[in-house]
């Protein structure tokens, strides 16, 4: 169980660095307006969703863990949130200038909530 946990853990790192990646990667484009919604960002949102619900799963079946409810719930909130503005966004070009950085900004808050709420 612990080699599954660490593997969706590890997922769900390289999820948050293909949201954060891609958005980080538009940056100068949003200047010049011609900033598109790279699929990275799109997958990497699958990707978080995927392994987050797996790795509750794997909390719950523990009994010796107890799972913060409250926290999970905040945290998927905003992916949905991240997930929704993606999937709205994904073929239009060029797009608007606060998809992006909508996009970064919820990102850090679910770090900010990921590591500062016990």
């Amino acid at each position: 169980m612990e080699i599954l946990r660490n593997v969706l853990l590890i997922l769900h790192f390289v999820g948050l660095a293909a949201i954060l990646g891609g958005a980080m990667t538009q940056i100068k484009a949003i200047k010049t307006g011609t900033a598109r919604l790279v699929p990275g960002i799109l997958h990497g949102s699958w990707l978080q969703l995927v392994s987050g619900l797996g790795l509750v799963a794997l909390a719950e079946m523990n009994s010796a863990v107890a799972v913060d409810h409250m926290k999970v719930g905040i945290k998927l909130l905003i992916l949905v949130a991240i997930l929704v503005i993606a999937l709205i966004n994904k073929k239009k070009e060029p797009l608007a200038g606060w998809v992006i950085p909508t996009v970064a900004g919820l990102t850090v808050v679910n770090i900010i909530v990921a590591v500062v709420v016990r």
